[in-house]
C-alpha cells in the first residue's frame, strides 16, 4: 500500500480513537464535579483546572478530526497535494503527542494524562494502529524538512472548500487585501491612525459589513463561512482591517435575531451599505466577562432612556454611529435577567471631540497592537436612547439576546487569528530566505525550517476548525463548544506563529520598523477578547459536562 493511501486510512482511523479518549476524559472530570448526576458549581470550580484540561483535550481531538477529515475530503475529490498531506501529518501527529504526554494550555500550564488517572487510557491512544502511523511518519524532523522542500518549490497547502462562489470571494479579497491594505497598515499601526474612510468606503463597497445580514436588508445573505473567509483574507493583512466587521457583525445578528420589525427596516440596510458603523459597548471596569455584575443603568423616562454609567474597551467607538448598549434596566432585578439591550445612535466623533453627544464623554486606550479603530472608555451621564431603542421592545432580554451573537463574533475572532497566523508565517517564511547568514539562508538550518514547517501546519489544521465550526452554525445548530474550540485554538496558533516569527527575524522582528513587531501586538489581543482563553475553555468545559450528563441520562 502507497504512503498516501495509508494517510487516508489512517486518517480515517483516528475519528473513532481520540473521540473514545475524550469521552473518558469527559466522564473522569465529571467524577469529580458532579453531585447526584448533575455538575455542582462549586466544585467545578474548584476543580477548574481538570475542567480547563478537559476543554484542551477535546479541543485538540477535534482539531485532529477536522484535519484528518479535511484530507479525507481532498482525496476524495482527487485533489490531496503533497503539501496538504505533509502539513496534516505533521501538525496530527504534534497535537497527538500533546494528548498523550501534555497539551500546553499556556506556556507555563501543561495538563498532563496522570491529572486525571488517564495513564492507561493515554498508552491505549499512543498504541493505537493510526496513531503510532501518525507519529511514526508525522514526528520527525524529515518530514518538516520536506514540507519546507515543498513550500520552496511553490507547492502550498490548499485554499478551495469546493465552492465557487466561496473561492471567488477568497480571491477578490485577497487582491483587494494586497493591494489596499498590505502595503499601507504597518504605516497607519505606526501612526496609530485610523483606517481611512476612503478603505472603508471600498469595504463597504465590496460588502464586508454585509456577508450575513438577510438581501430583504441589503446584505449578502452568505453566512458564517463566507464571513470566516472574507475576515480571514483582511486579517491577513492587519488584523483592524479583518475587525472592521466584527461590530457589524454582532450588531447586524443581535437585530436580525432579536429586534422589531421596525429596527430592522431602520437598521440593517445602513449597517449593510457601511452607512452606520456600529460599536459593541457591553464591557465593564472592573466586570471583565462577568457580565451578570454590570451596574450601567437605563432608566425609562417620557423622551426615552437615560443611560448612567461607565464603559470601558470598546472599540471604534468615537468613529461609529450606533451603540449596542448592555445596561441594567430592571434595578430589582440581579444578574443577567436585569439587563436589557439598547440601540443608540450617535453623531460621529473626530480626533478634536472625540464624543460630541450630550451625556456622553470619554477618552482612548492606548494599547500595543490592534490599532485603526482605537480603544475607548466610555462614561455616561444622562445620555438619552430614543423609546424605540429597546432592542425587540423587551425589557429583561440583553443578556439572552447577546448570547446568541456570541457563537459568530467567536467564530469570526478565530477567523481573524487564522489570517494573523498565516500574516506571520508568510513574513517569517520570506525573511528566512532572503537573510543570509554563514552563506546560506537561513531557511536552510533545520530549527528554523522546524518552525516554518510547524507554523504551516497549526495554521492549516486552525482553518480547519473554524471552517467546521462556521458550518455548523451555518446549519443552525447550536455551536457554542465549537466556536469556542476554533477561538481557543486559533488564537494559541496565532501567538505561536507570531511568537516563532519574531524569532526567526532575530533582532530585527523586535524592531518597529519591520512589519513582524506589529505582528506579535496584534496577535496577542487574540487570546484575550471576545473571551479570554480561559473564558473559552471554561465554555467548552462545561459544555462538556453537560453533553456528559445527558449521556449518562440516556444510558440510565
Amino acid at each position: 500500500m502507497s504512503t498516501d493511501a495509508q494517510f487516508i486510512e489512517h486518517a480515517q482511523g483516528l475519528t473513532p480513537a481520540v473521540s473514545t479518549y475524550v469521552a473518558a476524559a469527559s466522564a473522569a472530570v465529571a467524577r469529580l464535579c458532579k453531585v447526584d448526576g448533575r455538575a455542582d458549581a462549586a466544585l467545578v470550580d474548584r476543580h477548574q483546572r481538570a475542567v480547563h484540561g478537559l476543554a484542551w483535550m477535546a479541543t485538540t481531538a477535534e482539531a485532529i478530526v477536522r484535519a484528518a477529515q479535511w484530507c479525507v475530503n481532498l482525496a476524495d475529490r482527487g485533489v490531496l497535494a503533497r503539501a496538504d498531506s505533509l502539513a496534516v501529518r505533521i501538525g496530527v501527529a504534534e497535537y497527538l503527542n500533546q494528548l498523550t504526554s501534555g497539551i500546553p494550555m499556556s506556556q507555563s500550564e501543561i495538563f498532563r494524562p496522570r491529572e486525571l488517572g488517564m495513564e492507561a487510557e493515554a498508552a491505549k491512544l499512543a498504541g493505537h494502529a493510526s496513531v503510532r502511523w501518525f507519529v511514526a511518519h508525522g514526528a520527525g524532523s524529515d518530514v518538516r524538512a520536506e514540507l519546507v522542500a515543498a513550500y520552496r518549490h511553490g507547492m502550498v497547502v490548499s485554499e478551495t472548500i469546493f465552492d465557487e462562489d466561496l473561492d471567488a470571494i477568497r480571491e477578490q479579497f485577497r487582491r483587494f487585501t494586497e493591494n489596499e491594505i498590505v502595503p499601507y497598515a504597518h504605516g497607519w499601526h505606526l501612526a496609530d491612525e485610523l483606517i481611512p474612510d476612503a478603505v472603508v468606503a471600498q469595504l463597504a463597497n465590496l460588502g464586508t459589513f454585509g456577508v450575513c445580514i438577510d438581501p430583504e436588508y441589503g446584505g449578502m445573505g452568505l453566512g458564517k463561512l463566507a464571513m470566516c473567509i472574507v475576515t480571514e483574507e483582511l486579517s491577513r493583512g492587519w488584523i483592524a482591517a479583518g475587525s472592521l466587521g466584527t461590530r457589524s457583525e454582532i450588531a447586524g445578528e443581535l437585530i436580525s435575531s432579536a429586534g422589531t420589525p421596525e429596527q430592522k427596516v431602520q437598521w440593517l440596510p445602513r449597517i449593510a451599505s457601511g452607512e452606520v458603523l456600529p460599536t459593541a459597548v457591553f464591557t465593564e471596569p472592573d466586570t471583565g466577562s462577568d457580565l451578570a455584575s454590570l451596574r450601567t443603568r437605563a432608566t425609562q423616562g417620557e423622551q426615552g432612556w437615560r443611560i448612567d454609567g461607565n464603559k470601558t474597551w470598546i472599540t471604534h467607538a468615537s468613529r461609529s454611529d450606533l451603540m449596542t448598549v448592555l445596561a441594567r434596566s430592571e434595578p430589582n432585578v440581579a444578574g443577567h435577567a436585569g439587563l436589557s439591550m439598547f440601540l443608540a445612535p450617535k453623531p460621529r466623533g473626530r480626533d478634536s471631540e472625540p464624543f460630541p453627544a450630550d451625556g456622553m464623554t470619554g477618552g482612548e486606550i492606548h494599547v500595543l497592537g490592534y490599532r485603526g479603530m482605537r480603544e475607548y472608555e466610555i462614561g455616561f451621564d444622562g445620555f438619552l436612547v430614543p423609546a424605540d431603542g429597546l432592542l425587540g421592545g423587551e425589557r429583561g432580554q440583553g443578556f439572552r439576546q447577546l448570547m446568541q451573537t456570541f457563537e459568530g463574533a467567536r467564530i469570526q475572532t478565530a477567523a481573524r487569528a487564522v489570517g494573523v497566523a498565516w500574516r506571520a508565517f508568510e513574513l517569517a517564511w520570506r525573511y528566512a530566505g532572503d537573510r543570509k547568514q554563514f552563506r546560506r539562508p537561513i531557511v536552510e538550518f533545520p530549527r528554523v525550517g522546524d518552525k516554518l514547517a510547524m507554523m504551516i501546519a497549526e495554521t492549516a489544521i486552525a482553518r480547519q476548525l473554524t471552517y467546521f465550526a462556521a458550518a455548523e452554525k451555518d446549519k443552525g445548530r447550536r455551536c457554542d463548544i465549537e466556536a469556542g474550540m476554533a477561538k481557543l485554538l486559533a488564537a494559541r496558533v496565532a501567538w505561536s506563529n507570531a511568537d516563532a516569527g519574531v524569532q526567526i527575524h532575530g533582532g530585527n522582528g523586535y524592531a518597529m520598523e519591520f512589519e513582524m513587531s506589529r505582528i506579535l501586538c496584534d496577535a496577542r489581543i487574540l487570546n484575550i477578547f471576545e473571551g479570554a482563553a480561559e473564558i473559552q475553555a471554561q465554555v467548552i468545559g462545561r459544555g462538556l459536562l453537560a453533553r456528559e450528563e445527558r449521556r449518562s441520562t440516556i444510558t440510565a
